[in-house]
């Protein structure tokens, strides 16, 4: 039961089930054991008779809509997402419905050290291989995209989207690769990137001296007003006194006037 907290594991032996759970992904896909789960809780809701142990799509449908009938009639705050990853064999989607479930019976908390959303795909087995033995997009489509989602919704635009958004992130995860290891792609840095980066110029922050002297040139508040106006009156330029010698009017009349 790998992918399990210890505690799920314990809670889940000792309800005595038909069989035990080894592989959460493959045993508890057709939901057979999930309502044999809620049979202990729920003894006169959940009937196992109703239940076929079937691994058949059609069996998968029919015991799932039988539980959601449950869940919705008990108010059970279980994610649709949880459900259809498990119909489908997402990558721990059954283990997530696991843990909610003995949260909601139990009313325990399960101590998780994921913190990311999950996505039910297979990008953390991804990142644990080796560069050389990782997927390729054809590869990504068919372990992502199960047949059994083909088959249960044949929409063919639905299917498509599907297969398009899991191409755009295996592009994107692969070039994240690139970025992290340039050598072995052999990726040649751009001009741009060969540019010496420098920061642009800071403007000089004032400091505590240059704060003292402007305050000491700038006129106190609290001066004498009659030193304000001699300050005032005082003119801004300079003039030179020059002394001139005038003529003498008196000898202008004295001058004989000439005829013609």
């Amino acid at each position: 039961m790998s992918g399990l907290p210890r505690e799920v594991i314990k809670w889940i032996q000792s309800l005595d089930l038909t069989w035990q759970i080894k592989t959460a992904k493959w045993d508890v896909t057709n939901g057979y054991l999930i309502a044999e789960i809620f049979s202990w809780y729920f003894p006169q809701d959940i009937q196992m008779h109703s239940y076929n142990n079937g691994t058949s799509l059609e069996s998968k449908q029919k015991n799932w809509y039988l539980l959601k009938l449950f869940i919705k009639r008990h108010s059970l705050d279980i994610p649709e997402e949880y459900i259809d990853g498990t119909i489908h064999c997402k990558e721990g989607a059954a283990a997530m419905l696991l843990e909610n479930i003995y949260e909601l019976l139990t009313n325990r908390k399960v101590k998780k050290t994921q913190t990311e959303e999950p996505d039910f795909t297979d990008k953390l087995y991804q990142e644990k291989l080796p560069m050389h033995a990782r997927s390729t997009a054809s590869k990504a489509v068919k372990n992502n995209l199960r047949i059994t989602e083909i088959m249960a919704d044949q929409n063919l635009i639905l299917g498509a989207q599907k297969s398009q958004k899991i191409i755009n992130d295996h592009i994107e995860h692969r070039r994240q690769e690139r970025y992290q290891n340039p050598d072995r792609f052999q990726v040649k840095p751009t001009l741009g990137e060969l540019c010496v980066r420098r920061p642009p110029p800071q403007p000089a922050q004032p400091t505590f001296e240059d704060s003292t002297m402007g305050e000491s040139a700038a006129v106190p508040s609290q001066a004498n007003p009659e030193d304000l106006q001699s300050m005032s009156r005082e003119p801004s330029v300079q003039f030179k006194e020059i002394e001139v010698n005038q003529m003498d009017k008196s000898a202008l009349y004295n001058m004989p006037i000439q005829g013609y």
